[in-house]
């Protein structure tokens, strides 16, 4: 394979003499596609001998006798090289001193209107250069640069120049590039970028049945869409514009954080009503990211004392005005995969906003989770209906595929934003959970999917964690399905099934003592399965592993503890799930610190295994324990040493891999 890469990049670089325009064009093209295909770790192989002939055609832009037919090889060039350095990032660096001067110039120079896209291009250039390269590097640059967009910023420049797109976007990279040092800078970005995303739509509307259709196949910068009975033509560049700046103002409120306060309510001001942007669906999804940006730009500033002298007052004033556009956006948003950005969206802003929420809020997100589930149901079942239909065919079932994907997004996002409301609400939001009972528990049935069985769950994971005792008088109706889906086929589901018994065990007190035995029986299914430990299983493995040692600690009196606690401590550590291991080695610690008679065994026999299972832990640095738990570990080891008799101190070193014997007398003389 690399061989043949060679060849293809040696007949590259050979077309660079070629004085034809059009040949060096397309030798420009291939290196942009190379650059992309390879990787960074193959480029570097061949970046000495492509980079060289793209300066070459661009220094073409300074020699006048060439400027005749050459301008698309100078344009390619930029193309494939911000390709070259979009896709190698730090590798690029090596190569940064030799190409800036070419693009600065290009930049200053490319002044006439025959060279408006060749400038638009080294902007373009410019930014993914500073970007793969860093701020240090491209920092001595940067000013320069900085002050030629200004000036072009404050220009009059006519409505089809592609410098303004260009301009956007490359404003939005380097502020990625250079973080917070780009903040002098935003007094000149944000007036025409709130212009750009407040721009109207250049919209024709005529009948759907009208015969004076709007023709777009004699105009590529119009689109129509059919609402209702009108037929609706949008010029599309406007509409492109438009999203770009959306997106951009997304992207510097994720950037600079708490430095993006003093434009908040502005671009709130513009962006909120943008949600139901319906001409759109790119300016709609901008919209719908931008939300939680907004207010967590806000909560940074208030806490680190950037907030012009707001408080706390004015997040929650965000949040009345920005949670229930959401809930509304989301009612009437017609396409699936909004939908999901949405609730994604809506997600992020509730664990921003947490408390700040009242009661009547908490109730519409509520009331609209349920409308989402009964629309999603409602879909299935219509393409439940067009997948038996007689057309049916493989098209159609590709689509249905990729629908019942977004589904699924749906569903998560839903489970992701009950998650939050349980965790920050916690019993309060018992009622609220009752109320939603009758739309999830047919979520558990065999006959939906696993990814529904798994978020149905997930919920009641949640409820059972974060409202402990007041969860109890829900165990008879969710317990059983639990047990049953400790069982499933779909891992997921059984690492969500055996996570929940773990919860109950821990919080079910006398409710729970009479399924112990049941419970046992199932996790040790999961456990001693001959598939247990393969990749797709070991986060099951590993949640029935944390959920037998709760069953161990918190209802000792129901098991054969001689039995069952050796076999726990058999299965450890776990290493899968990096959660549940410094939950699980903490406990497997608490017991061993107060000299647990059943852990240790008779004579002390499991000893070795204990000190083994510590081993690997400590060898394994910060993942498997929290420092915490690894220093108390090294106590112990400690006070091995100088209390075991030496014969047994001996047997139990020597019960250890060589490594582990290496690593814990490297750990223990530290």
């Amino acid at each position: 394979m690399v061989k043949t890469l060679e060849q293809v990049v040696a007949m590259v670089l050979n077309s660079f003499p070629d004085q034809h325009p059009r040949v060096r064009w397309a030798a420009i093209n291939a290196i942009g596609q190379l650059s992309t295909d390879l990787g960074p770790d193959l480029q570097v192989q061949y970046h000495q001998g492509v980079l060289p002939a793209l300066a070459a055609a661009m220094d073409d832009f300074q020699n006048p006798r060439v400027q005749n037919g050459k301008q698309m090889v100078q344009e390619g060039a930029l193309t494939a090289l911000a390709s070259v350095a979009d896709s190698s990032q730090e590798h690029f660096q090596k190569y940064y001193d030799a190409v800036i001067p070419y693009l600065k110039a290009i930049l200053v120079n490319a002044t006439d209107k025959s060279n408006r896209m060749l400038r638009a291009k080294s902007m373009e250039c410019i930014s993914l250069v500073g970007m793969a390269v860093g701020k240090e590097k491209f920092r001595a640059d940067a000013k320069q640069v900085m002050e030629v967009l200004m000036s072009l910023q404050v220009s009059q420049m006519e409505s089809d120049d592609p410098t303004t797109s260009y301009m956007l976007q490359a404003w939005a990279r380097l502020c990625k590039c250079l973080g917070q040092d780009f903040l002098p800078y935003m007094e000149f970005v944000m007036p025409p970028l709130l212009q750009s995303a407040s721009l109207k739509p250049d919209v024709t509307i005529t009948s759907a049945d009208s015969d004076n259709d709007i023709d777009d196949s004699d105009d590529e910068s119009m689109e129509t869409i059919t609402l209702g009975d009108k037929r609706i033509g949008i010029k599309t560049s406007v509409l492109e514009e438009k999203a770009t700046a959306c997106n951009m103002l997304c992207c510097y409120a994720d950037e600079l954080k708490e430095g993006f306060f003093p434009w908040i309510d502005q671009v709130a001001g513009t962006l909120v009503p943008l949600l139901k942007f319906y001409f759109h669906e790119e300016v709609r999804k901008a919209a719908v990211s931008a939300m939680p940006e907004l207010l967590r730009s806000a909560k940074l500033a208030i806490e680190k004392g950037q907030s012009q002298g707001r408080d706390v007052s004015y997040l929650k004033f965000l949040t009345d005005s920005i949670v229930p556009a959401l809930v509304e956006a989301l009612h009437k948003e017609p396409d699936t995969e909004i939908c999901a950005t949405i609730l994604d969206s809506l997600n992020e802003c509730l664990q921003i906003s947490g408390m700040l929420l009242d009661e009547k809020q908490v109730k519409s997100i509520v009331d609209e989770v349920k409308q989402v589930i009964t629309a999603s149901s409602s879909r299935k079942r219509e393409r439940a209906e067009r997948a038996q239909a007689e057309d049916f065919d493989a098209e159609e079932g590709e689509m249905i595929k990729e629908e019942n994907e977004q589904e699924e997004e749906v569903f998560d996002q839903v489970g992701e934003i009950l998650g939050t409301l349980i965790k920050t609400f916690k019993a309060s939001f018992l009622p609220f959970f009752e109320e939603l009972s009758s739309y999830l528990t047919p979520m558990w049935g065999r006959d939906k999917t696993p990814e529904e069985r798994r978020i149905a769950i997930c919920i009641f994971d949640d409820v059972a964690e974060q409202c402990c005792e007041a969860a109890i008088k829900y165990y008879d109706t969710y317990l059983p399905f639990l047990l049953e889906a400790c069982n499933d086929e779909t891992p997921d589901v059984r690492q969500a099934a055996v996570y929940g018994l773990g919860v109950c065990a821990e919080y079910g007190g006398s409710v729970f003592k009479p399924l112990v035995g049941e419970a046992l029986s199932r996790l040790n299914a999961v456990i001693q399965h001959p598939n247990a430990l393969h990749s797709d299983n070991i986060m099951a493995y590993d949640n029935a592993v944390s959920a037998l040692g709760k069953i161990c600690q918190f209802h000792r009196d129901s098991i054969d503890s001689a039995q069952v606690i050796p076999a726990w401590l058999n299965c450890l550590p776990i290493k899968g799930d990096l959660i549940e291991a410094k939950v699980v080695h903490d406990q497997l610690c608490s017991m061993a610190e107060r000299s647990d008679g059943e852990l240790l065994g008779p004579n002390n026999q499991y000893l070795p295994k204990i000190v083994s299972v510590f081993a690997e832990i400590l060898c394994a640095g910060k993942d498997l324990a929290t420092e915490q738990t690894a220093g108390r570990m090294i106590s112990l080891l400690r006070q091995l040493q100088q209390t075991l008799p030496p014969a047994t101190l001996a047997s139990t070193w020597g019960s250890l891999q060589p490594q582990q014997q290496l690593a814990l007398q490297s750990i223990l003389s530290s």
